[in-house]
């Protein structure tokens, strides 16, 4: 999967000029005139990057990094380094256009207390987001990860970090999400989590109650999936773009109302973007410029845009050859007027300028707008647009959801069917099973009845040999009697005259 960041829209406090900045995908605003008065807008030509000159020690190359711009300058921070973790502050002036390095302190839970110049640890996979002249950091990687995301703030006036506090059930921590400022709130979709898990959860931070919200959502969810690209459009849709998994990179296109919380698939119109990952992206206007990434094997050199209020993709131009080196940055000019959201029906049309950094085969993006004399396209029109293809995937997604509810319907009844016949075969089962049983208790009284019969037959037959024996005692004892009389009568005189033996 190719390296970057994921892109984040931030909409400016003034639409007179605005520099949009995507580092590596991580995007910003500036609203200074003076920028636009030099080096950048010396761009003459149209929809071809073209190299700025820059000064100040070269920074490392890297990738997976974050940046911010706040007053006039960025700052790049973290990133990684032929797989180590970075944890410098780096800062680019965007008027002497020279880089430069910062040695921030930590502060601790006292304010007045400072630890000293480290910094955060290194880290990658992260987001910076401007908050006012602050710098909010969420997420990434690092060497020892916590359970749950976190959220720092750099003080670019102090040049000190610090943790803020929030309340509610916090994301987990990951790394390649996105993270969008969309109005007060930063909403968090998808990365890769804790053991390479790829997830597709959304979170909602509230900037003023820093609370966050973990959101129900109906429709089809985009795959989890990390590096991917995120934008918000009008204060209201949160558009998703590519990404990848472990074993591919996506091309689709997914879309969430913010309002009702519901996910669909726009259809697009044409040319169909080459799935990548770790690509940038930048909206001016009402145009969504992708750069960069690519996919497992080799990287995606066209820069597309997307107008999100007809969903038309087109390119704009190819970066060919390798990719930039760290020490330059290139701009890209574009021609294409950026009509601005239907919310912001008094915003002139702006152009287009983005510059790209090569600190990987993605870099640094800028996108510039100005102000034009032309009139703006009706913003109802695209209201009207925007709001008829939302309709029309609606009423799909309905006539889905009502399929689904027939068929789910009908296998409930199918299910209720299959359990009374179970209740019935049950029945007969218990009714069967009692008819056994008392026929078992019958036959072992029977069969207790004739073992107490055999019982008393044996003793019968027990007193009837005893009975035997004795009998046969006796007659041997009269038996023995008889002989001895029978001897004595032989032997008494006969002088004796008569003998008679009465038994």
């Amino acid at each position: 999967m190719a390296n970057a960041k994921e892109s984040h829209p931030i909409k400016s406090a003034s639409e007179e000029s605005k520099v949009v900045v995507v580092e590596n995908g991580k995007m910003v605003d500036v609203q200074d005139k003076e920028i636009t008065m030099e080096g950048l807008c010396s761009i003459s030509s149209y929809d071809q990057w073209t190299r700025i000159p820059v000064s100040g020690p070269l920074l490392k190359p890297r990738y997976k990094h974050a940046a911010a711009v706040v007053q006039e300058k960025m700052y790049v921070f973290g990133g990684n380094h032929n797989g180590r973790y970075l944890g410098d502050m780096q800062v680019l002036d965007f008027k002497s256009l020279s880089w430069s390095k910062l040695e921030a302190k930590i502060q601790s839970e006292e304010p007045s207390d400072l630890t000293g110049t480290t910094s955060l640890p290194p880290c990658a996979g992260h987001a910076l987001v401007p908050w006012g002249n602050k710098i909010l950091c969420l997420a990434g990687h690092t060497r020892e990860p916590t359970e749950s995301l976190s959220v720092k703030e750099f003080d670019p006036q102090t040049c000190t970090w610090s943790t803020l506090r929030t309340y509610g059930r916090s994301p987990s921590t990951r790394g390649g999400q996105s993270v969008t400022l969309v109005g007060g709130t930063l909403v968090v979709f998808g990365g890769e989590g804790d053991g390479r898990s790829l997830l597709n959860d959304l979170h909602i931070l509230d900037l003023e109650t820093m609370t966050w919200d973990e959101f129900e959502t109906t429709g089809t969810p985009p795959s989890p999936r990390s590096e991917h690209a995120a934008a918000c459009y009008d204060d209201r849709y949160l558009l998703i773009f590519g990404g990848g998994s472990h074993s591919t990179c996506f091309n689709d296109l997914h879309l969430l109302d913010m309002q009702t919380m519901e996910w669909s698939r726009p259809e697009h119109q044409g040319i169909t973007p080459k799935p990548r990952a770790g690509h940038a992206g930048v909206t001016v206007g009402e145009n969504w410029f992708i750069t960069g990434g690519g996919n497992n094997k080799k990287g995606v050199p066209e820069t597309l845009v997307l107008n999100m209020s007809t969903f038309v993709w087109s390119v704009v131009t190819g970066f060919e050859g390798r990719a930039p080196p760290t020490s330059e940055i290139y701009a890209l000019k574009s021609s294409r007027k950026s009509g601005a959201p239907s919310g912001q029906l008094n915003e002139p049309e702006t152009n287009g300028l983005a510059s790209v950094d090569g600190s990987s085969s993605r870099g640094v993006i800028f996108e510039i707008e100005e102000l034009q004399d032309e009139k703006t396209i009706k913003r109802a029109d695209t209201s009207r647009t925007l709001l008829q293809a939302v309709k029309g995937e609606k009423s799909q997604i309905e006539e889905k959801l009502n399929q689904e509810e027939m068929q789910s319907s009908r296998l409930k009844q199918e299910l209720a069917n299959v359990e009374t016949k179970n209740v019935e075969l049950t029945k007969a089962s218990c009714i069967e099973l009692d008819l056994v049983r008392n026929q078992l208790s019958a036959e072992e009284a029977r069969a207790s009845q004739l073992e107490n019969e055999v019982l008393d037959l044996q003793q019968r037959l027990h007193k009837m040999e005893a009975l035997e024996k004795e009998s046969e005692s006796l007659r041997l004892e009269k038996d023995a009697e008889s002989d001895d009389s029978s001897s004595g009568s032989n032997q008494r005189p006969a002088d004796k005259g008569f003998w008679r033996w009465n038994g």
